[in-house]
């Protein structure tokens, strides 16, 4: 049976003006995710305890279909509020979630694992997403004159963006408030309806985002859906009709999703992980360079994109940087307590990709 996180206070549905639905969410919206007539089920669990956090559908492609075909409906109202009427609900949902900070922060850390204070300045971050998208949209995607050029010189010609309609996002588990909403910040102040579906690590703070939206913004609740489910919901999400698909993941995902999103020629946005360098040359700051080494490597417990992978150090700083930066891993402690320097893996098989990079010897170090 569908379970509903215990953090998340209860209610009831009322209609209200905006500002005060910003300070409701109900029984009926938060953590709840519809079912639709989907009867396979998956738990989401705190990586460090095992505990369950929630269950949630697994949704398959006529779940998907009919999510998608709900938000495209809601997408023409939505267009329709223009700039302005887009940037006021925009605002309140920005509102909502600076208001509720320590309550998302709290299931980020439970579902995802990283420190509270971590999942606070993900929060943030997503937060400013919000306020700028809401702030530069109706610069960045509104009419505006354009030249004609010598063969159209008495002619006047101007440029404009329209909505695609309705736009999927995937989102990763590393950074799943942070990474979608950025995805669909812009989408939603260009005018699109969103259907995201967050990791199958992280539903639980997908379904806390979606509930966000329907309590902030109940006059365009079905404006933001959200899907849960694996690999075959996001890839019925790509076969879904939508207009444009955002997906924050791994390089081997993200090509299975473009071959996918290549069937119907739908539009892509990745951002795909990376392997990423550090260089520490003759005249650097050692003991800077060993700091921003160390929290480039170790912060989220090492689960960024843009982390720190590998260091290349000259001769003349290698011995005082690696001995700097092994006195600061010292003071290093992982855990799951609130005075913990990162928290646990948040993916179980990943335990062992790091056993092996640790037991296997390294190459030698050219000097």
């Amino acid at each position: 049976m569908e379970r509903r996180l215990p953090s998340l206070p209860t209610g009831t549905v009322r209609p209200m003006s905006i500002a005060p639905q910003m300070d409701t969410v109900t029984d009926g919206a938060a953590g709840t995710v519809d079912r639709h007539a989907t009867t396979a089920t998956f738990e989401s669990t705190d990586p460090a305890t095992g505990a369950v956090v929630g269950v949630f559908p697994v949704h398959d492609a006529d779940a998907v279909g009919e999510t998608v075909e709900r938000a495209r409906a809601a997408a023409q109202r939505w267009a329709e509020l223009g700039f302005d009427g887009r940037k006021q609900r925009l605002n309140a949902y920005r509102g909502y979630l600076a208001r509720r900070l320590h309550e998302l922060a709290d299931l980020v850390h439970r579902e995802n694992g990283k420190p509270h204070a971590d999942a606070i300045l993900e929060i943030t971050l997503a937060i400013d997403h919000l306020a700028w998208a809401a702030g530069h949209a109706r610069k960045a995607l509104g009419p505006r004159r354009v030249r004609t050029g010598l063969l159209a010189a008495n002619h006047a010609a101007y440029l404009e963006y329209q909505p695609l309609g309705v736009v999927g996002v995937i989102g990763p588990w590393n950074y799943p408030v942070f990474t979608p909403v950025g995805s669909i910040a812009y989408a939603l102040a260009a005018g699109n309806a969103v259907v995201f579906k967050p990791s199958e690590y992280t539903p639980a703070v997908g379904a806390w985002l979606a509930a966000a939206w329907r309590a902030a913004v109940p006059d365009h609740e079905d404006t933001v859906q959200v899907v849960t489910g694996f690999g075959e919901t996001g890839t019925a999400l790509c076969r879904a009709g939508v207009g444009k698909i955002a997906f924050t993941g791994s390089a081997a995902t993200g090509k299975k999703v473009m071959a996918t999103c290549a069937e119907t020629l739908t539009p892509v946005l990745m951002e795909l992980g990376g392997k990423d360098a550090m260089i520490v040359d003759d005249d650097a700051d050692v003991v800077a360079a060993a700091d921003a080494a160390v929290w480039g490597a170790m912060s989220n417990a090492g689960q960024t994109c843009i982390g720190i992978e590998r260091v290349y150090a000259t001769d003349a700083v290698y011995d005082r940087f690696v001995a700097e930066v092994t006195a600061q891993v010292r003071t290093l402690r992982p855990g799951s307590d609130d005075e913990a320097t990162y928290g646990p893996m948040t993916m179980p098989s990943q335990v062992d990709v790091v056993r092996r990079h640790v037991r296997t010897p390294p190459p030698p170090v050219p000097r």
